[in-house]
């Protein structure tokens, strides 16, 4: 069978969930079981994958749901538990004492609050965190799902500790992380370029991951509010979004300047977490110093939740002005976020206890005598971290019992309502990406893939590779997984074609972290979160645009970096990246302005 056939076979599952979710708008609980099925039957009548292997990724896919809805029910739990304790209430009100504008508050939150915890967590816990504070202090359901996907992008690729680099792009391009165990082509590149130490070998990739994103990512912050102001705004407008270009730009760069420093000096672990943290500190300050603020009189806000569209809304919808407990001070309010924040990035630094918690771990080994092995972590898994500290704020905050009852009771069936889409869209991906060794000899369905887009495109594989990663992630749910899977591919292609082969693991890398932006099983979790069950597909569409647009300027800027020697600084990659530079500016001076009053 030709590459393009079976390239094109191996495109029919992912087709089928953007045309059933993006297309026909159906929710991802009707969507996904068709899905499924269809990955099934082209694993076991096309690749001829033995059903005892299908059978075993379709269980490991379902190990994989119970975590995710373990971090999903925790999540909730913490949003619920201090509504119950009054604290929601005390964080509002200090959210808009630095600005009432809803603009700075989810650059605020999603941007720089959310990239400190997904350099603690990853695996999608921004998104569980920040979604729910946003709904609890107005946001519509809608709206802060598609920030919480959004800003999984710049800070993803350094998310837990470095995971997506330290082992996705280690894994994909050596087993046991040596340069002993590393291809040739590999070992070839690092003797040829005076490259002795593994660790070393990573650091220069994971730098160029960073200049990568430092370049994409600049934006996201106002491409973020332009999209809530275009789609959720009274006016429809992204003139409003860019009226507060100078607050976000600002807000980006403190984020950046810090992560690219950390990305030089300290190695992959802790961009996203410094640079969050910093970003987060640098930002709150200026902002209650009124530093690049909107002046009153151009405040922007959502609508009277009265005119929102119904589709917005989800069913976890927090009381808007009142608590069952009496105002608390901030720092109390706050403290039970810092300590997620703190216990996760204990859980994942501090050895030997980090080591000991991964440990304890209930594990599925040679699943129906296949090599396919699963494993839940019940104390290393985020969501542990939700529940203890729902119970530390049970006795610091003195919530009465059956508040807290309630709690667990309607943290307990959100998560039940999300679990109808996951069971069958985790288990598809694990069909999808243990599709090979088949009796037909073809490779797995994703590499498949890959090749035929390689084949395509020639020398402006580039351009192409991000996107590559971002569909490793759509299907994977996960960039070290897309890392994983793609890395040595993207190394191989960018020796085929004449180039630096790590500057397309860096956009392979830049591709997956993009990719978690349009992941369907992170957008399902996302939206469970905050009681959207059934709307997935609404969301995809808003943010495939900020995939599209993340993708092609790391594609368009890697393609300019390799091919700048050969076809000179105007090529078609500094072209791109021109154009979309060029326009955002126009945009700005043209839009970003302040209207005239009367107009």
């Amino acid at each position: 069978m030709s590459t393009g056939v079976l390239a094109t076979l191996s495109l029919l599952p992912i087709a089928a969930v953007a045309v059933l979710l993006v297309g026909l708008r159906w929710p991802a609980s009707r969507a996904m079981p068709i899905c499924f099925v269809l990955a099934v039957a082209l694993a076991l009548g096309v690749w001829k994958v033995p059903f005892n292997q299908v059978a075993a990724a379709t269980a490991n896919g379902l190990i994989t749901t119970f975590t995710l809805l373990y971090i999903i029910f925790g999540a909730i739990l913490l949003l619920n538990t201090l509504q119950a304790s009054g604290a929601l209430h005390t964080i509002r009100r200090g959210f808009t004492n630095i600005s009432p504008d809803r603009r700075v508050q989810v650059i605020i939150i999603a941007w720089l609050f959310g990239s400190f915890i997904e350099g603690a967590a990853g695996f999608g816990t921004p998104a569980t965190v920040a979604v729910p504070l946003l709904v609890g202090l107005g946001f519509p359901a809608m709206a802060a799902v598609t920030a919480g996907m959004i800003i999984q992008s710049t800070p993803v690729s350094f998310g837990a500790v470095g995971t997506p680099v330290l082992v996705g792009v280690d894994k994909g391009l050596s087993t046991d992380s040596s340069v002993a165990s590393a291809p040739p082509q590999v070992q070839e590149y690092m003797a040829a370029n005076g490259l002795t130490d593994w660790n070393e070998f990573l650091s220069m990739i994971g730098l160029k991951v960073a200049v990568l994103h430092a370049i994409a990512g600049i934006l996201v912050p106002l491409l973020l509010v332009c999209i809530m102001t275009r789609f959720f705004g009274q006016n429809r407008s992204f003139a409003e979004g860019l009226q507060v270009w100078k607050f976000a730009v600002f807000a980006a760069g403190a984020m950046i300047v810090p992560y690219l420093i950390v990305a030089r000096f300290l190695g992959p672990e802790f961009p996203s977490l410094i640079g969050g943290l910093l970003g987060l500190g640098i930002v709150v300050t200026a902002a209650r110093k009124g530093f690049l603020m909107p002046a009153k009189e151009d405040v922007w806000d959502f609508d009277a939740v009265e005119r929102w569209d119904p589709a917005w809304m989800g069913t976890l919808q927090p009381k808007a002005d009142h608590s069952e407990k009496p105002a608390m001070g901030m720092f109390r309010a706050w403290l039970p976020y810092a300590l997620v924040g703190v216990l996760l990035v204990l859980t994942r630094v501090l050895d030997p206890f980090s080591a000991w918690l991964k440990d304890q771990k209930i594990s599925f080994n040679n699943i129906f005598g296949s090599e396919i092995s699963g494993s839940f972590q019940p104390l290393y898994a985020p969501g542990a971290v939700f529940i203890v500290v729902t119970v530390i704020v049970y006795f610091l905050h003195r919530i009465n019992w059956d508040a807290y009852g309630r709690a667990w009771r309607d943290s307990s069936r959100t998560a039940l309502a999300a679990s109808s889409a996951l069971v069958f869209t985790v288990p598809m991906v694990q069909v999808f990406i243990n599709s090979g060794g088949g009796a037909a000899g073809f490779d797995k369905m994703p590499i498949v893939l890959a090749d035929g887009v390689a084949a395509l495109a020639g020398s402006s594989w580039p351009i192409f590779a991000p996107f590559i990663g971002g569909l490793g992630a759509f299907v994977a749910g996960s960039n070290t997984v897309s890392n994983m899977m793609f890395s040595l591919f993207q190394f191989g292609t960018g020796e085929r074609i004449g180039v630096d082969p790590t500057w397309m693991v860096a956009l392979q890398a830049v591709g997956g972290a993009a990719g978690n932006m349009i992941c369907v099983h992170n957008v399902v979790a996302a939206s469970a979160v905050a009681g959207l069950i059934g709307r997935e597909g609404v969301v995809l569409r808003k943010t495939a645009v900020a995939f599209f647009y993340y993708a092609l300027v790391s594609g368009a800027v890697g393609y300019a970096v390799v091919w700048h020697a050969q076809k000179g600084l105007l090529n078609a990659g500094t072209l791109i990246a021109s154009a979309i530079g060029a326009l955002t500016l126009y945009l700005i001076a043209s839009k970003g302005r302040k209207p005239k009053s009367g107009s």
